[in-house]
């Protein structure tokens, strides 16, 4: 694990503060202490980076934050947890959005050279062993939201049981074809590698096993999770069928609300004739009246960017991993 100015002060026995002022070269450092910290710092082969310059002055740092969509309400709500958090502390922020894997690649590319950021946060993914390589070499510490990752601070939910709690609820209302609705971007050549969705399937396989259905394949269909459009497309894909679902699990509420336009644009009664529900509770959900699976988005992002944060200063955290609760929430789109 690379040496932090956190240990240097507590080696020196002062303040991270004053071990800024020594690498600052400020003269407003005693000589004696100086010398400490000058001393410790060799000793335990500490090598500063911009961050260890600048904690005496929080507003030039930089914190990055990468994510898909600016367009879609869950990154946008995890976005301002985490604006909530750094505007609070100091560090600038710098969004990166990025809508394919060749521009994420060029971003971790030049973030993992050191020159753009102290700090960064992954939503809904995490960077490859080649890119960490690099940030630690850097000392730029990372942070992933919506995620769970054993080498990176992360801040997540229990996808898995958020995808069986769907599931079962549409069970208990006596379901027994229900269709799921995959986030395409989630394949194996998907645009980001992240595995929300694809654990909200487990979930989804879990329940049925219990309550002793099959997964069916032609019940689970593809679809970008952003997109309320391509939830009506995969709606088609899933009711044109000889033998179609009675009740739809989408990945995500925007997914969702595709659903429901497909079918009032058919004449289908919710939930009468089709029941469905989502996931994530984004405000438009409670517009739409539709059942969903709640995940608290904006304190994923706070969370993130608190220990993110204490990471860059230094401090010591109580967890690498926080788990964040998950709630269903029932309204009419499943139980009228």
């Amino acid at each position: 694990m690379a040496v932090t100015i956190y240990d240097v002060a507590k080696a020196a026995g002062v303040g991270i503060s004053t071990v800024s002022r020594v690498l600052n070269e400020s003269k407003n450092v005693r000589p004696e202490t100086r010398q400490r910290v000058l001393k410790a710092i060799a000793e335990l082969g500490y090598r500063p980076n911009p961050l260890a310059r600048n904690l005496s002055r929080p507003g030039f740092l930089s914190v990055g934050v990468m994510l898909g969509f600016l367009t879609n309400p869950f990154q946008v709500a995890v976005l301002h947890g985490i604006q909530q958090v750094l505007s609070e502390v100091g560090p600038n922020l710098i969004v990166y959005s990025i809508d394919s894997a060749e521009r994420r690649e060029r971003l971790l590319h030049g973030i993992s050279q050191g020159h753009r950021v102290d700090g960064l946060i992954c939503v809904s993914f995490a960077p490859g062993p080649r890119h960490r390589q690099r940030l630690r070499r850097y000392n730029i510490p990372v942070a992933v939201a919506d995620f769970r990752d054993p080498e990176l601070l992360s801040v997540y939910v229990d996808n898995v049981r958020g995808g069986y709690l769907a599931t079962r609820h549409l069970l208990e209302q006596g379901h027994r074809r229900i269709g799921y609705i995959q986030d395409v971007q989630e394949q194996p050549n998907g645009a980001f590698g992240n595995r929300p969705a694809q654990d909200r399937l487990e979930g989804y396989m879990q329940a049925l096993a219990e309550a002793g259905l099959p997964v069916e394949a032609d019940l689970v269909v593809q679809a970008n999770v952003f997109s309320r459009a391509e939830g009506a497309r995969a709606a088609a894909s899933l009711l044109e069928r000889p033998d179609p679902p009675t009740a739809i699990f989408a990945c995500s509420d925007m997914l969702a609300l595709g659903i429901l336009e497909y079918a009032r644009d058919r004449g289908l009664t919710v939930p009468d004739d089709l029941a469905v529900i989502g996931f994530d509770d984004i405000d438009l959900a409670t517009f739409a009246d539709l059942s969903t699976v709640r995940q608290p988005m904006v304190e994923l992002g706070r969370q993130a960017a608190q220990l993110l944060w204490q990471a860059m200063r230094g401090q010591p955290l109580e967890s690498r991993a926080v788990e964040m609760p998950l709630e269903l929430v029932v309204r009419r789109s499943t139980a009228g």
